[in-house]
C-alpha cells in the first residue's frame, strides 16, 4: 500500500470523494478526449447527485475538465471560467442500476470535433475508476499508461495490436477485452509500462476495422 492510500491525496476540500476524485476524473476525461472540451454534459448519480452540489462535485468536474489538479485553488472558480473561455457546461442528475455512489458521466465534445462519453465512479481517497467508454464497459485507473483501441470484433485484431506494441518495445502490465456483443464493437484496454508514443497511435488506426484510438499517457504531451 502507498502513503498517499492511506492519508489521501493533496488537495482542495472538502471531500476526497466528491471533489478531489471528480477532478480527476474530468482530467483523466480530457486527456482521453485529446482536446480542449468545448461541450460537455454531465449527468451526476447516487451520492454525486443527492450531495454532490454542496461538495462541490460540479465545479471539480469541470476543474478536471479545464485541466487542473485536484490541489488547484481555482477548483472553486471553475464553472465561472468555463463560462469565459467559451465551454458550454450543462449538469443533470438520474439513475443507474447498480452504479457506485458517486458516479458521473460526461458527454464530451473537443474543440477539433472528437466525441467521447466517459463514465467514471471515485472510489475513495481521490481514487477514481473509468467504467465506461462510448457505452461499453471498462474498469481501469488512469494511473498507468493505457492505449484505448476500439474496433470491430473481427479475429486477430488482438494480436495485430500487441505485436505493434512488441515492435516498440513497449511492455503490456495488464489487458481487458469487452464487447458489446459477438461479432459487434469491441473495446481492448491495455495497460502499458511505457508511454504510448504518436507514431504508434496512428500505426493502430490504420489497422482493417479499427475504429478508434484512445491514449492515455502519463506524461501530459502525449495524450491524444
Amino acid at each position: 500500500m502507498r502513503i498517499f492510500d492511506v492519508i489521501g491525496p493533496i488537495m482542495v476540500g472538502p471531500s476526497s470523494s466528491h471533489t478531489a476524485g471528480a477532478v480527476r476524473i474530468g482530467n483523466i476525461s480530457r486527456k482521453l478526449l485529446g482536446e480542449r472540451p468545448v461541450k460537455a454534459a454531465i449527468t451526476l448519480y447516487g451520492s454525486f447527485a443527492a450531495t454532490g452540489r454542496g461538495h462541490g462535485t460540479d465545479r471539480a468536474l469541470v476543474a478536471g475538465l479545464m485541466g487542473m489538479g485536484q490541489d488547484d485553488l481555482r477548483i472553486a472558480q471553475s464553472l465561472e471560467m468555463a463560462r469565459e473561455e467559451g465551454m458550454e457546461v450543462s449538469f443533470a442528475t438520474g439513475e443507474m442500476r447498480n452504479a457506485h455512489p458517486n458516479t458521473a458521466k460526461l458527454e464530451l465534445v473537443g474543440d477539433g470535433g472528437r466525441e467521447l462519453e466517459v463514465v467514471g465512479a471515485s472510489i475513495g481517497g481521490g481514487q477514481i475508476r473509468i467504467l465506461e467508454i462510448d457505452g461499453i464497459t471498462t474498469d481501469f485507473s488512469g494511473e498507468e499508461n493505457t492505449l484505448i483501441v476500439h474496433n470491430e470484433d473481427v479475429p486477430g485484431h488482438v494480436a495485430a495490436v500487441t505485436a505493434l506494441l512488441s515492435l516498440k518495445r513497449i511492455n503490456i502490465a495488464s489487458m481487458q477485452l469487452y464487447r458489446s456483443e459477438r461479432g459487434g464493437y469491441a473495446v481492448m484496454v491495455l495497460e502499458t509500462d511505457q508511454p504510448i508514443p504518436d507514431e504508434l497511435r496512428v500505426s493502430i488506426q490504420a489497422l482493417p476495422d479499427v475504429l478508434k484510438v484512445t491514449v492515455l499517457n502519463l506524461d501530459e504531451g502525449g495524450n491524444q
